[in-house]
């Protein structure tokens, strides 16, 4: 799953190593729900395509805002963990994630490419800060000597929704296609997008009830390395280089592989 792979604990916590079954189960929801709107984005590339008469490189732009919103607010998201607390993070993720699949209503309803490429950054600023926080958060949730496989499963779900989403979506977004035409397709992502909204701020309200330990990084700890001092490691930055690349593949062949399939066959 394109950037689902940020497991790095925080070196000092207040967390405690008691098992969190509830806990977890919910954290499974949270993996499982941002795999599955990273993925619908294959579904709304052609679809937007089709109903703004967009060219490709226009049409990318979905993945280029969705995927900015990583390289643009992981650092402010690290900061932000820093100040309130990994569960407090976690639910902050949660509902900036649902007002931005909120945002899809007004965008289908005034037809405008751009408002949907506002509300897909605005999304994916809360995926991001989800992704900071919920990796080292399910690390905690039990014994450290089991931390490698709760976060296995954790990422299964997550591949669970990767799976999901374009059958799912196809059904939901690309279903209505041929019965309708030009900008009138785009308001086929109301009632999945605000489906979505209601989901993910009702995971974030039964989190906010439910007991789970306060992480936080330790007050006293060194001041974190900036950021050209840690790409200075090499392994660290090939690394880094490596997912990149990893990434954009990955990214773009699952774009332009529904738009493919749909081509005439000669």
């Amino acid at each position: 799953m394109a950037g689902a792979n940020m497991s790095a604990a925080p070196s000092s916590v207040s967390a405690d190593q008691q098992r969190h079954p509830v806990a977890f189960s919910v954290m499974t929801t949270v993996f499982f729900m941002w795999g599955f709107i990273t993925c619908l984005n294959d579904i709304l590339i052609p679809h937007l395509k089709g109903a703004f008469e967009l060219n490709y490189t226009q049409a990318m732009l979905i993945q280029f805002c969705f995927f900015g919103a990583y390289f643009i607010c992981s650092i402010p998201a690290g900061k932000i963990l820093h100040r309130v607390g990994y569960k407090r993070g976690v639910i902050i993720g949660l509902c900036i994630a649902g007002a931005g699949a909120l945002l899809f209503y007004p965008a289908a309803e005034y037809q405008t490419y751009g408002l949907f490429l506002g509300a897909l950054f605005v999304l994916a600023s809360g995926i991001t800060l989800l992704q900071v926080a919920a990796n080292p958060y399910v690390v905690a949730l039990g014994p450290a000597s089991t931390s490698s496989s709760r976060l296995n499963l954790a990422q299964a779900f997550n591949s669970l929704g990767t799976t999901v989403a374009p059958v799912l979506g196809g059904a939901l977004i690309l279903g209505g296609m041929e019965a309708a035409s030009g900008a009138a397709d785009a308001a086929s992502v109301k009632l999945p997008y605000v489906g979505l909204a209601i989901a993910l701020v009702a995971i974030a309200i039964i989190l906010s009830f439910i007991k789970m330990p306060e992480m936080r990084d330790a007050e006293d700890q060194d001041e974190p390395a900036s950021l050209s001092e840690a790409l200075a490691h090499r392994h660290l930055f090939f690394g880094v280089l490596a997912i990149f690349l990893y990434v954009g593949g990955e990214v773009s062949i699952g774009s332009f592989l529904v738009n493919f399939l749909s081509e005439p066959i000669m």
